[in-house]
């Protein structure tokens, strides 16, 4: 048996309260942390948690995020963990102790100081990041959607636009109402069909200046040859025939050279106007974490693990989600996606006791179910059972989007279980039924 703290019950620290992190706190906290068997301690540095394929549906404002945003503190209280707010800036794995950074309030005064926590088994499960390749202006000019505040900063800056649109006397300038999104990857592809129509949803709420088909513009720039370019050809084509459909323009083969404050050049010398940018291309890790405490990283800053999870350089310290390269055979590392990281939190709630035990751990073992893409109200499309048939069974339609639900309330289902998830899922159509269906606010 590993060597623990010396009140005797091991210590789990895990850094990341998203899809991952906070199902494997949830489980463990309610098997072993209620019963005083694990001290489990989820440190992450948001308040609340959203299922992140949902971000795109924030941003447009066809989902209010108060309906379904988890609570960090009030989770942790119900299931038998503890949340630490703060962001790690740092780990010791000598003394074994993580370091978080002072926790600051909008105004900039602190809550929590600077921070240790030390721990037996660590669990890194603190995701990935937009990766802008260093093209200028990205920086300045355009909005990532990687987290609720950013989501929410582009709803605002969405609407806003529209009442200005509205309000002023002269013609709408050139670039006022036209959205560029770079990337044409799932998160890009569902931005742009979700805002074709929550767009003109907000204009139609007395914003009689617009005309929504003259005046609103979505632009989608993929640097590939297509659209979904993970996904196989004939979702990326049928795809594409419908977002034409939407009067979406797609802009595929364009590398971006610069982003500017309303505009997005190209490396072949177009220039897109836009007053609204998003980033939405590339996928890395959070930057502290290359070689942090001299852990095995790869180019995109993910910590290299071994089939158990495991990080190579030391087997006290796992890490599953996008953050972590696990190899899948011959076809790389594992895809950074969201069934990933519940089949991995899965994996480690089983090897975690295993482990204190000094039991062998068994291998993960990635099982591909396909992808899926949300267009909105329009269509749903994906490859199903991508691994067990080559990925070649693909569909659309009222089956493809009652899987891509499915997937969410298998996630819920692991965080609330069945009661509070059909309660919740009630009461939402209930609501729905009494209040606009786009955010206005």
């Amino acid at each position: 048996m590993m060597a623990v703290a010396q009140s005797g019950v091991p210590r789990i620290v895990i850094v990341g309260g998203g899809a991952g992190g906070l199902e494997l706190a949830t489980r463990l906290g309610d098997k072993y942390g209620r019963k005083g068997k694990l001290d489990v301690t989820l440190v992450e540095r948001n308040r609340t948690h959203v299922w992140k394929p949902k971000l795109h549906e924030i941003a447009a404002g066809s989902m209010d995020i108060s309906a379904h945003e988890v609570d960090y503190l009030a989770q942790a209280y119900w299931h038998g963990f503890h949340y630490r707010i703060g962001d790690m800036i740092g780990l010791d794995r000598d003394k074994r102790e993580v370091l978080v950074a002072p926790y600051l309030d909008a105004e900039g005064r602190e809550v929590t100081p600077q921070r240790t926590f030390p721990y037996d088994v660590l669990v890194i499960a603190i995701g990935s990041q937009n990766n802008d390749f260093g093209t200028p202006g990205v920086v300045d000019h355009a909005i990532k959607l990687e987290s609720q505040r950013d989501a929410s900063r582009f709803r605002e800056r969405m609407i806003n636009a529209c009442i200005r649109a509205h309000s002023q006397s002269s013609p709408i300038a050139l670039h006022q109402l036209k959205v560029a999104i770079i990337g044409a990857g799932a998160t890009g592809v569902e931005l742009a069909a979700e805002l074709h129509r929550t767009t003109r949803e907000v204009v139609a709420y007395g914003l009689d200046q617009v005309d929504a088909e003259k005046d609103i513009k979505i632009t989608l720039i993929e640097a590939a040859g297509r659209v979904l370019p993970a996904l196989p050809e004939r979702v990326s084509r049928e795809t594409e025939k419908l977002l034409a459909r939407l009067g979406v323009e797609v802009l595929v083969g364009a590398k971006v050279a610069e982003v500017g404050a309303q505009q997005v050049s190209l490396t072949d010398g177009r220039v897109i106007p836009a007053e609204l940018i998003v980033w939405a291309a590339g996928v890395k890790a959070p930057d502290f974490l290359k070689d942090i405490a001299g852990l095995e990283t790869n180019r995109i800053n993910q910590l290299v693990v071994r089939q158990t999870l495991q990080t190579t350089r030391d087997e006290r310290i796992f890490a599953i989600g996008d953050c972590s390269a696990c190899a899948w055979g011959e076809r790389g590392n594992v895809p950074p996606r969201a069934q990933a990281a519940h089949q991995q939190a899965s994996h480690l709630y089983k090897q975690i006791p295993r482990f204190i035990r000094g039991e062998p751990l068994a291998d993960y073992r990635y099982h591909d179910f396909g992808s899926l893409v949300s267009l909105g109200e329009f269509s749903t499309v994906g490859s199903m059972m991508g691994a067990l048939v080559g990925g070649n069974l693909v569909f659309e339609g009222l089956f493809a989007r009652m899987m891509y639900l499915l997937l969410y309330k298998m996630h819920e289902y692991a965080l609330h279980g069945f009661a509070k998830v059909t309660l919740d899922t009630l009461a939402r159509l209930i609501t729905r039924r009494t209040e606009p269906h786009v955010k206005l606010h």
